[in-house]
C-alpha cells in the first residue's frame, strides 16, 4: 500500500472568521459527526485522521521566517494501492461542502 497525505485548504478570511466565533461543545459535534461518519466509509485506508492546521509559517533561504499564505487548514494521511484509488476516499469529502473555496490537495509520499 501507499500513503498520500491530504492538505486541505480553505481562504484565509474564512479560518480568521471561524477563529473568533463562539463554538458550543454541540456544535463542534455536530461539525465532526460528517468526518467521523468519512472516517467510518473510509475504513483502514485512513492511517491518520489528521487535524486542523493553524498559524502555519514558512521558512525562506535568508534565514527569515513569515506568515505561510498557503492557507492550509488541516491534513489527513491515507493508504491506497494507488492515487486514483485514493481519491475515491474524497468524493463528497465534508471538508469540500464546510465554506466557499475549501479544497483540497493529494500528494502521494514518496518511499526513501
Amino acid at each position: 500500500m501507499k500513503k498520500f497525505i491530504v492538505l486541505y485548504h480553505v481562504p484565509a478570511s474564512v479560518m480568521a472568521e471561524r477563529a473568533n466565533m463562539e463554538v458550543s461543545e454541540e456544535q463542534k459535534a455536530e461539525g465532526m459527526k460528517a468526518w467521523m461518519d468519512w472516517k467510518e466509509r473510509s475504513g483502514d485506508a485512513i492511517v491518520d485522521l489528521g487535524a486542523p492546521l493553524m498559524g502555519g509559517e514558512s521558512l525562506g533561504n535568508g534565514g527569515n521566517w513569515a506568515p505561510s499564505n498557503r492557507e492550509v487548514a488541516g491534513y489527513s494521511i491515507v493508504q491506497a494501492s494507488d492515487k486514483d484509488q485514493a481519491k475515491t476516499f474524497f468524493k463528497g469529502h465534508p471538508h469540500l461542502h464546510w465554506a466557499e473555496g475549501a479544497s483540497l490537495e493529494i500528494h502521494e509520499v514518496a518511499p526513501m
